[in-house]
């Protein structure tokens, strides 16, 4: 019986839903800005339409605004729960994605089946070089050349406004 010797064969890394002894880190800590700044866009309105509810027609619609502050605040306790519990670590044969506290999930991604990546940007985005970094990304430039790309794209951006400014100001 040929057996393979132990300390020559490689075995796959074990991942599970607790981590072990792996690298994971955290998502960026703008999400929970971003998830906040979202909150605030239905919120607001609806505290403002209630409060003038509440002063123009009947105090009982007063209710309805401290209802929609609790309900808010509830909600923005729970995004910063829900964002410091996503988490990613970058293996050899792929990348994996857990999140949860009470009900984990873990999703692995091999790279064998990623086919391509879809990065979408707007007008802002692209005009400080986002676009060029995804490029890069896709390994069609180098990052040399994605730099000086978002540097020219940026100066560009910069030359508009100011010409947009003299003309309409």
């Amino acid at each position: 019986m040929d057996d393979p010797d132990p300390a020559t064969s490689v075995s796959p890394v074990q991942v599970t839903l607790h981590g072990g002894d792996l690298p994971w880190q955290p998502v960026s800590p703008n999400l929970t800005r971003v998830r906040l700044i979202t909150l605030a866009l239905f919120a607001v309105p609806a505290i403002i339409a209630t409060v003038v509810v509440g002063v123009l027609v009947t105090r009982w619609a007063l209710l309805g605004t401290a209802a929609v502050v609790l309900v808010a605040l509830w909600v923005a306790w729970l995004i910063s729960r829900q964002v410091s519990a996503i988490s990613w670590v970058e293996l050899d044969e792929g990348f994996v994605i857990r999140k949860g506290r009470l009900f984990r999930s873990l999703v692995s991604v091999p790279y064998g089946r990623l086919q391509y990546v879809d990065i979408q940007s707007g007008p802002l985005m692209r005009a400080h070089g986002v676009p060029e970094l995804a490029a890069h990304l896709q390994g069609e430039i180098t990052l040399e050349q994605a730099a000086a790309r978002a540097s020219l794209a940026t100066s560009q951006y910069t030359k508009r406004q100011r010409t947009w400014w003299r003309h309409h100001a």
